[in-house]
């Protein structure tokens, strides 16, 4: 953050993206790649052009659940992103495949993030999001403070130990003047396969509380599903099925970035 009374750094703008969208969490093991994953191809499947930028560069999860395994390359200085089905995807995941361990610096990482974010040639995209590493390090720090970020989405679940990292995920973005587009509550019921009994297994309406608490859109409930995991572990996400949940999910989203984005264009008053 910017000392005080230190002017603000300009954000200057990604060409051809209308929306930036980060989507992080206070804490790992929520399900925040997962949701970022199937909320961005909702948002395609919905005719939207997008992109995801996959920026948890020590857990870099994009390329597996997205099953792609191929490298970029640059034309022109430009870093290429790989594509599927339409979505444009940027990874370090697809320049550190395997599981050789990534052990760069923040002033390494905070380049390289530049360069995902500025010299890729995203094209003409309606909406670009960032999956943020969990928590408030470097990489998180940097990049919501040099990128124009439309909003954020904070992800959780309905445990107390999910819901006290996410007040400070939301905090965070609210000190560097983010807006917050909304809490999703992950994870928030499993629906037993044999009786269909509703089955909270970590606890019920935490997501919901905490969100009207402190003034933050609750943008819905995800389930815990198997076939979520199974897709994504087999580079298929549910989304790619318009799964229900993610399509609503989806559209709360846009509802909210337009709400958002009104409120920062200046109105223009024509007088007589």
């Amino acid at each position: 953050m910017n000392p005080p009374g230190a002017a603000e750094q300009p954000k200057q703008p990604i060409p051809g993206v209308r929306h930036l969208i980060a989507v992080g969490s206070g804490k790992g093991g929520v399900g925040k790649t997962t949701v970022s994953v199937n909320l961005t191809i909702a948002l395609s499947r919905m005719g939207n052009k997008v992109g995801l930028l996959d920026a948890d560069v020590y857990g870099p999860n994009v390329p597996l659940m997205m099953g792609i395994s191929a490298a970029p390359f640059a034309v022109e200085n430009r870093i290429q992103p790989l594509e599927k089905e339409g979505i444009r995807l940027m990874s370090m995941g697809f320049l550190n495949p395997g599981d050789k361990p990534l052990v760069w610096r923040g002033p390494m990482l905070h380049s390289v993030m530049q360069q995902f974010l500025r010299s890729t040639d995203w094209g003409e995209l309606d909406y670009l999001l960032i999956d943020l590493p969990p928590g408030t390090g470097d990489v998180a720090l940097s990049l919501m403070q040099t990128a124009p970020l439309t909003g954020a989405i904070v992800v959780t679940t309905p445990s107390d130990v999910s819901l006290e990292d996410a007040r400070k995920a939301v905090n965070m973005f609210r000190q560097v003047r983010v807006d917050v587009l909304g809490m999703v509550e992950n994870m928030s019921f499993l629906i037993a396969p044999k009786s269909g009994e509703r089955i909270d297994v970590f606890g019920t309406g935490g997501g919901r509380k905490t969100a009207d608490s402190m003034g933050v859109p609750f943008l819905g409930e995800l389930p815990l599903d198997p076939t979520v995991r199974i897709g994504g572990d087999s580079g298929k996400p549910v989304a790619f099925e318009d799964r229900p949940e993610f399509l609503e999910l989806a559209g709360r989203v846009v509802e909210r970035v337009t709400a958002v984005s009104a409120k920062k264009t200046p109105t223009m008053t024509v007088e007589d």
